[in-house]
């Protein structure tokens, strides 16, 4: 009996065989092509540990990081017609968005959620780049006035999380129509008063970068995000010269005066508080009144006074 080939080869291939191990237990850095463990995947909020690179995280997680002990109602949105165009490319549009529904189990490119930051009640709108690249199309138009509408209903202020590839090529004219459509919905928000804080991320490009998510009072980028109108390489063979280092990133943004500030994703939510309390005429955080979550699953005061 040949132990090795009739014990050990067995059993090794039925552990590698098995088909009860979950597939998403690791995900792979998109910078530097490290493995990381979900669960410090969800601790580190989606930011690899290892190059602090800032990578794609759903609109439900990031609402989860910033209203108070995870607390908020998500906004019902009025549904478009499903392929007003009847557009078809090398697949139906109809079976792209079926393909994205599964994928994220959300009806299209962006959430809009509710509840309070720092006791403050705040509306949020937060992207999916795993919907077809969070591309804008007449869903995304309505969320945004459904956003603003809510806003001015509860006199709250209006956050948003940018990130997409730009205008929905399966809408044609009514993707591009949603550019003025947020635009007034936001010039709406202007009139009341009430603030309108972006937070461009990785990446914003196209017709949303040159339609809502430029529009706000400040101007926020996580770090190393792409945001541009087109892209560095189509720019490049337009102009046949060679971009600057950085070009179109937060930090050179930053730099030449396009945003306000760059911030990591685990100190957002206490610069939106200290933002949104100060937009809105409202006293400072008091040191103790707001508590987050430790990894013990502890409360402990926020260092926002």
């Amino acid at each position: 009996m040949n132990w090795i080939s009739n014990y050990v080869r067995p059993k090794l291939k039925s552990i590698l065989d098995r088909k009860d191990v979950p597939d998403n237990l690791w995900t792979t850095c998109d910078s530097c092509g490290v493995m990381i463990n979900h669960r410090t995947m969800v601790r580190s909020m989606n930011v690899c540990p290892d190059c602090d690179h800032h990578m794609t995280i759903s609109p439900r997680q990031r609402f989860d990081t910033l209203f108070d002990d995870k607390i908020y109602k998500l906004l019902e949105i009025e549904l478009p017609g499903e392929d007003p165009l009847s557009f078809r490319d090398t697949k139906k549009y109809t079976d792209r968005l079926k393909a994205s529904q599964k994928v994220t189990e959300e009806k299209d490119a962006m959430l809009v959620a509710e509840g309070n930051i720092g006791k403050l009640k705040t509306i949020v709108a937060a992207q999916d780049f795993e919907f077809m690249a969070g591309s804008m199309g007449v869903y995304v138009g309505n969320a945004i006035l459904a956003a603003c509408e809510r806003c001015l209903k509860v006199k709250a202020p209006l956050v948003l999380f940018a990130t997409a590839g730009g205008a929905r090529m399966q809408e044609g004219i009514l993707s591009l129509m949603q550019m003025p459509r947020s635009t007034v919905g936001i010039k709406k928000l202007a009139d009341a008063g009430l603030p309108y804080i972006v937070v461009l991320t990785n990446p914003t490009t196209g017709g949303v970068t040159a339609s809502y998510a430029m529009l706000g009072d400040i101007h926020i980028a996580e770090p190393k995000a792409l945001i541009g109108f087109a892209g560095p390489r189509v720019i490049e063979q337009t102009i046949k010269e060679k971009l600057p280092e950085g070009f179109q990133r937060s930090e050179y943004l930053l730099e030449h005066g396009m945003l306000d500030m760059v911030v990591h994703r685990k100190k957002m939510r206490e610069t939106i508080m200290v933002l949104t309390r100060l937009l809105m005429k409202k006293p400072p955080a008091i040191r103790g009144e707001i508590t987050f979550e430790k990894k013990s699953g502890q409360k402990q005061s926020s260092q926002t006074d």
